[in-house]
Parts: structure tokens; C-alpha cells; sequence
């Protein structure tokens, strides 16, 4: 499991012209799923999602998890993360599951998250032509993958 999360002052996904998550302070997640991915990594990824400190403290150290400063949370599943680009220009997107497979992690993922945080979070729609806009605060750009944990 591949994420980029991005600190955000607001955030939105819009799908067919219509906003259908929108956020203030929080955190856009980007997420790209493969199929040797499952529920140890969901609860991880989640866990340190939800635990990174990456919001200022009073002295605008970055201290405070979004956990700490009550902030939402955006989860849209992206399968470019997964992309191959060693040959060629064109990527190749053979790692990045399939829907049958990806769907049910990334729902499970949503849910996990939510349980954690302890409010809804925001998604996309999987699959569709997502228009997302944020205004990145900082900038603070994180990329995490489970595989990548030791």
C-alpha cells in the first residue's frame, strides 16, 4: 500500500461537476493499492496516518498529529501511485490492483481510518474522473509505503 499525504489548509474531490467531500485543516491522502496488500496494512497505514506529527505546535514546531488539532481527513484511491517507469515513457500500471481486489481495501481502509479518527472521512469515487483541489499547507508532502516500514 502506496500513499502520498499532503497537509492541507482545505481540500476538495469533485466528480462530474458536483464537490462530494470537502475539508478544512487535514490531510489529503492519496492512496494506491496492490494486490499483495491486506488488513496488517491497512492498520498500519493507518495508525501512522493518523499518528504523524505533522501540524505546528505553539511554537510552530510540527508536533501535532491531525489526531491532535481535530483536523478531517480526504482518502482517493489512486492507482498511479503503483506506476512502473523504468522503460519506456509510457507507465506501466501491472502492480496496481484491479478493482475486485482494490475496491474492498480501499473501503476497508476508509472505514479503519474513520474509526481512528473517530468522525467521517472523505473520499472519492473509485474509478471516476476526479477533479481534486487543495491548497497544500506548508508545503508538508509525506509518501509512506507498508513495504517499506523497516
Amino acid at each position: 500500500m502506496r500513499s502520498v499525504i499532503q497537509r492541507v489548509s482545505e481540500a476538495s474531490v469533485t466528480v462530474d461537476g458536483e464537490i462530494i467531500s470537502e475539508i478544512g485543516t487535514g490531510l489529503l491522502v492519496l492512496l494506491g493499492i496492490e494486490d499483495a496488500d491486506g488488513k496488517e496494512d491497512i492498520d498500519w497505514l493507518t495508525q501512522k496516518i493518523a499518528n504523524l506529527r505533522i501540524f505546528g505546535d505553539e511554537n510552530d514546531v510540527m508536533n501535532r498529529s491531525v489526531l491532535d488539532v481535530d483536523g478531517d481527513v480526504i482518502v482517493v484511491s489512486q492507482f498511479t501511485l503503483h506506476a512502473q517507469t523504468k522503460k519506456g515513457n509510457r507507465p506501466s500500471y501491472i502492480k496496481a490492483s484491479k478493482p475486485d481486489i482494490a475496491i474492498p481495501l480501499y473501503e476497508n481502509f476508509v472505514q479503519v481510518m474513520a474509526q481512528k479518527l473517530g468522525k467521517k472521512v472523505g473520499t472519492g469515487i473509485f474509478g471516476a474522473d476526479m477533479k481534486v483541489k487543495l491548497l497544500n499547507d506548508g508545503p508538508v508532502t509525506i509518501t509512506i509505503d507498508t513495504k517499506n516500514k523497516e
